[in-house]
């Protein structure tokens, strides 16, 4: 309906209203005999009292509300306006009609007008509150947290009529809202009543309103409600409620990153925008999972310029159309190439001069890797030497490598191609004006090839989830804060370090499963079923943070930890390199992967009986200083 429209029939609906009251209240005055004599004086202030009270709550900008969200400041307009249109009407009378109105029937008058007008639209509003007689299907919903969060979405899922849910209960560990109601529903006590409350109200969906805690604490309140068959939703962040966002639309499922529990990570912005902001920045893998977040990331700190360098066409133009979209004064450079190309690699810092390097790109599926060893030497090896060469050549400033714990004491291909990525930017470091580091930490969350979409995957078909061992332990961490922890690390580097994350603790992947089914709404061997597939080639149990030979130091950032620096010749090492991408492009892999165990410190292509053996002694220390 337009806004003259309704403004028009409101003004009309209150004309009749005020007009009846004020008749009303001469009504009750004379026990319903008006004298004649009083007639005239009814008329004239039904006319005066209509006028006034119209023309103020105008003015109070009543007619402007919309009454199906009517409250506590509607209510109090409303009194404000007929309070004073009261007043002004008997004293305008008696300027007017040189007689006054008796006191009671200018009273009885102000009741009556406040309980007509208000009335009538506190009487609309809860027509229009009768969420629960809409036709179709709701879940019944549980909401934890019954303050303003809480308070707002129950608000919104009773007046919205496309929301899926209703609100019945609330829990809240505050003892004194216990008993008590918000917005007509129950508060029935603390946390220890949510797995009762799911059984006994027949709770559907758990909402957990909560945007202020901590990731500790909301991790503590997760544990309590996966353990139902409820589905779990959040409020994700503070400053949705700020900013007065928090809507149905603000809900979203529980992710597994939220059960991780870790806070965010602090970063030094100044540290940061001292070796990024104005300056060239390459970050090579660009497409990818990893290499997109950094664009993201990096994109923040003003760099004079940022290029996008991958081999996939698509990847790299989606990247950039999403800067272009989030970041449109910045300056950006796609750049398809291979970095196994050296001399395409020399063409591009010699014409863009990069100052700063990250370099995402690599092959890390390990299966894959073992099935194709080639593959692996040529883009994670000579790769990496292609990339680490020009930014020595060209003199940039610094050059990240983003590495992986599998390179750590390593029983597959992957991992040692990435080790040898490490020792060759440990070599270059030596005699280079370049900072060369590596940023060593486990699997992200979320990556493409992950273990997290390919559950997600399996649970939409129906199951079966396929974990390849019940004791399968992994380090877990989100793609944002491990890119953020990267480029944290790149300010700190001095050259040589390899840069150890603190992943938080380890987890099994079988809890991870059977996490992901029931925030799903199912629960584990009963709607989905788990089935274990045995270890797959160049797998082990258990992964390592750390080489036997590096120690471990603390740096100024409590999640950043360094490695020693190990010494490593260059002019050696590339012949081996060398040697190895010879000997792997023959084929003779058995010779291959002899030569990687001579090159490559710790590794051994065990056997599935050895790579199923418990992790050794030193990395119980490291698992400690990751938080375990």
């Amino acid at each position: 309906m337009k806004y003259e429209k309704r403004m028009a029939m409101l003004l009309g609906m209150d004309f009749l209203l005020i007009g009846a009251s004020v008749y009303w209240s001469y009504f009750l005055r004379f026990d319903g005999a008006i004298p004649d004599d009083w007639v005239r004086q009814l008329a004239v202030y039904v006319l005066i009292s209509s006028v006034i009270h119209l023309s103020l709550m105008h003015y109070f900008k009543l007619y402007k509300r919309i009454w199906k969200f009517a409250s506590i400041g509607e209510a109090v307009s409303i009194i404000r306006a007929i309070a004073i249109g009261s007043i002004v009407s008997y004293v305008f009378h008696i300027v007017i009609m040189r007689e006054p109105v008796q006191l009671e029937i200018a009273f009885l008058s102000f009741v009556n007008v406040l309980f007509a007008v208000g009335g009538s639209r506190f009487v609309w509003r809860i027509v229009r509150d009768g969420y629960d007689k809409r036709g179709g299907k709701k879940d019944r919903a549980l909401i934890i947290g019954a303050g303003s969060c809480g308070s707002m979405i129950a608000k919104e899922l009773k007046f919205n009529s496309s929301a899926n849910m209703i609100p019945v209960l609330f829990i809240d560990d505050d003892n004194a809202k216990h008993k008590c109601q918000v917005h007509g529903i129950p508060v029935i006590g603390g946390r220890e009543m949510i797995h009762k409350a799911v059984e006994q109200y027949d709770i559907g969906q758990i909402i957990i309103a909560i945007p202020s805690a901590s990731k500790c604490e909301m991790k503590r309140i997760i544990e309590l409600c996966k353990s139902t068959k409820a589905k779990l939703k959040l409020i994700p962040i503070l400053n949705d409620l700020i900013e007065g966002k928090v809507s149905i639309n603000e809900i979203r499922d529980v992710e597994v990153e939220d059960l991780l529990g870790r806070e965010p990570v602090t970063t030094d912005l100044h540290g940061i925008a001292g070796y990024v902001e104005g300056k060239t920045v390459l970050v090579t893998g660009a497409g990818g999972s990893i290499g997109s977040e950094l664009c993201r990331q990096v994109a923040r700190f003003r760099p004079d310029r940022l290029l996008l360098l991958g081999h996939g066409e698509n990847s790299i133009y989606n990247i950039e159309m999403e800067l272009r979209r989030s970041f449109p004064g910045l300056a950006l450079m796609p750049i398809i190439a291979d970095i196994q190309d050296m001399a395409r690699m020399d063409e591009v810092f010699r014409q863009y001069r990069p100052q700063v390097v990250f370099h995402a790109a690599a092959h890390k599926h390990v299966p894959l890797m073992e099935r194709n060893p080639a593959a692996a030497i040529k883009n994670n090896v000579l790769g990496t030497k292609n990339v680490a060469q020009c930014a020595s050549k060209y003199a940039a400033e610094r050059f990240v490598l983003i590495s992986t714990d599998k390179a750590v004491n390593p029983t597959n291909v992957m991992g040692a191609t990435k080790r040898l990525a490490e020792m060759i930017v440990q070599s270059l470091s030596r005699n280079s004006q370049t900072v060369f580091a590596a940023v060593r930490f486990g699997n992200v969350l979320g990556s493409r090839g992950s273990v997290i979409p390919r559950f997600k995957e399996q649970i939409k078909q129906g199951g079966p989830v396929t974990v390849t061992h019940p004791d399968m332990v992994r380090y877990f961490m989100t793609i944002p804060e491990a890119v953020q922890l990267v480029i944290q690390a790149g300010a700190l580097a001095q050259g040589g370090e390899v840069f150890i994350l603190d992943m938080g603790k380890p987890v099994r992947i079988v809890d991870l499963a059977k996490d992901l089914i029931r925030l799903s709404g199912f629960e584990p061997d009963k709607d989905i079923s788990i089935e274990f597939t045995g270890i797959r080639e160049g797998e082990k149990l258990f992964e390592e943070l750390l080489t036997d030979e590096e120690g471990i130091s603390s740096t100024k950032h409590d999640r950043i930890y360094i490695g020693k620096p190990a010494v490593v010749d260059a002019a050696p090492l590339f012949a081996e390199i060398d040697r190895l991408h010879e000997i792997v492009m023959q084929q003779d892999l058995e010779t291959f992967r002899t030569l990687l165990q001579l090159v490559v410190p710790g590794y051994h292509a065990a056997p599935e009986e050895a790579q199923t053996a418990a992790v050794p002694g030193q990395s119980e220390e490291v698992y400690a200083l990751a938080g375990a």
